[in-house]
């Protein structure tokens, strides 16, 4: 495990248009079951939470959704970890497998809760997959909430709806879903709140939409 200094872009101010500041962080280097895996980390002065989050499949950490939701949860006085995932890290678009995403995640996760996010209540998710992963691993990661952007509730071809995979979920959740999603919209439950926003799959259209819906999430959470 190793840490290094690290330079990352984020966006300030979401009045509909997006401007760019640099942000300083680290990447902690974590050794995981299936290679090496990537944190990036945004931590806060006086945390009183953490949040990690996980990519999509053939993305990566700076998805504008993920970088949104970043800068509103800092702005919660809550410390952000960007998981990527081994595959990534190695160069390659294609996922791996579920079983060996869920280990390399579940590493992460107790690297980071053992380390730099020690003593902090967590709250985990993603963006599409990363969000598939971190429901699945709730118990495993002793996580208080979900936070899922972009969720791919039904995939293409007659695929079975992934719906059990937010029901499973026991803890609070926030589904941050594009209006025109083409794997649909969620329903809301009784700890699931379900936020439509303009656009569709990749949620770039309104981030400041997105990011609305974060802040006003996580104090209630928490």
């Amino acid at each position: 495990m190793t840490a290094e200094p690290h330079v990352g872009i984020t966006p300030r101010g979401w009045n509909g248009a997006i401007s760019w500041r640099k942000r300083v962080g680290r990447i902690l280097e974590v050794e995981t079951p299936h290679g090496l895996a990537n944190a990036h980390l945004h931590p806060v002065d006086k945390p009183r939470a953490a949040l990690v989050l996980g990519h999509g499949a053939g993305g990566g950490v700076t998805a504008p959704d993920l970088v949104a939701a970043t800068d509103a949860a800092r702005a919660e006085r809550v410390s952000v970890a960007l998981v990527e995932q081994p595959y990534r890290v190695a160069g390659r678009r294609a996922p791996a497998p579920a079983k060996q995403l869920d280990a390399a995640w579940i590493a992460v996760v107790d690297e980071l809760v053992a380390g730099a996010l020690r003593g902090l209540p967590l709250v985990v998710g993603g963006r599409s997959l990363g969000a598939r992963v971190a429901c699945r691993n709730i118990e495993a990661t002793g996580a208080v909430a979900v936070l899922c952007l972009a969720f791919p509730l039904q995939p293409p071809r007659g695929s079975t709806s992934r719906l059990p995979e937010l029901d499973a979920v026991r803890v609070p959740m926030l589904v941050v879903q594009g209006a025109r999603d083409p794997f649909g919209m969620p329903p809301a439950g009784k700890r699931r709140t379900v936020v439509e926003v303009p656009g569709d799959h990749g949620l770039k259209k309104d981030l400041d939409a997105v990011a609305q819906a974060v802040r006003a999430w996580l104090p209630d959470v928490l």
